[in-house]
């Protein structure tokens, strides 16, 4: 079942939502010449991270839910920021917020041994290969922790350097990680992120060294 072609499409199609948010930033990024945060990277991010989670929980993948659960409800206030969290219906507000608790209460109540049985290392993840993982997935769910902290401060969503920096190095290792895993949907679903985070580094510093000497801003 966890690697059916059903379920690597769940979890290209979360990629794919992943990779659309990327794009719609990056292009939106080289027209203003500025690091953007526009509302649908948000959008997309909640809809990628939804079915990315159902792609680990059916890939018996810890590493990957571990990543998600967090980042997930941070997309979520990032949207409250953009003022769209408040335009969400009560019907859909309440789903998006209580799927990913609800599934872990039903799963443990059903039989939590079984649960917690079915993510621990074995043959396919071993112990090594696991916290490679989770390693990765740490450091690439930490950006939005920084991203979190950082607009917060400022009373608005922004996506500054640092969250760049802090993707670059999490999705090279979980690429790294997926090589070992054999698992295509983290390979090329990472492997596209790297150049816009690339990209959006060289942005965010030119601007800077633009300020720095005086220059307009175009």
């Amino acid at each position: 079942m966890e690697n059916s072609w059903a379920v690597y499409g769940i979890g290209f199609l979360a990629q794919l939502l992943f990779s659309a948010r990327t794009l719609v930033q990056w292009i939106k990024s080289e027209k203003s010449r500025t690091v953007q945060s526009p509302s649908s990277y948000w959008i997309l991010s909640v809809a990628g991270s939804y079915l990315f989670m159902i792609y680990g929980w059916l890939r018996n993948d810890f590493a990957i839910l571990f990543g998600q659960f967090l980042s997930y409800y941070i997309y979520l206030w990032n949207l409250g920021w953009k003022g769209i969290w408040q335009k969400t219906g009560l019907l859909l507000k309440t789903l998006l917020l209580l799927t990913p608790p609800a599934a872990v209460f039903f799963v443990l109540k059903a039989d939590a041994a079984a649960a917690v049985a079915r993510f621990l290392p074995d043959d396919q993840i071993p112990l090594p290969l696991m916290i490679c993982g989770v390693a990765g997935q740490m450091i690439f769910t930490f950006r939005f922790v920084y991203q979190w902290i950082f607009s917060s401060r400022r009373k608005e969503s922004l996506l500054p350097s640092g969250f760049w920096i802090i993707s670059l190095l999490g999705s090279a290792i979980i690429i790294v990680y997926g090589i070992f895993r054999c698992d295509p949907v983290l390979i090329l679903g990472q492997s596209f992120g790297l150049v816009a985070y690339l990209r959006n580094i060289m942005i965010g510093h030119g601007r800077r060294t633009k300020r720095k000497k005086g220059e307009p801003e175009k």
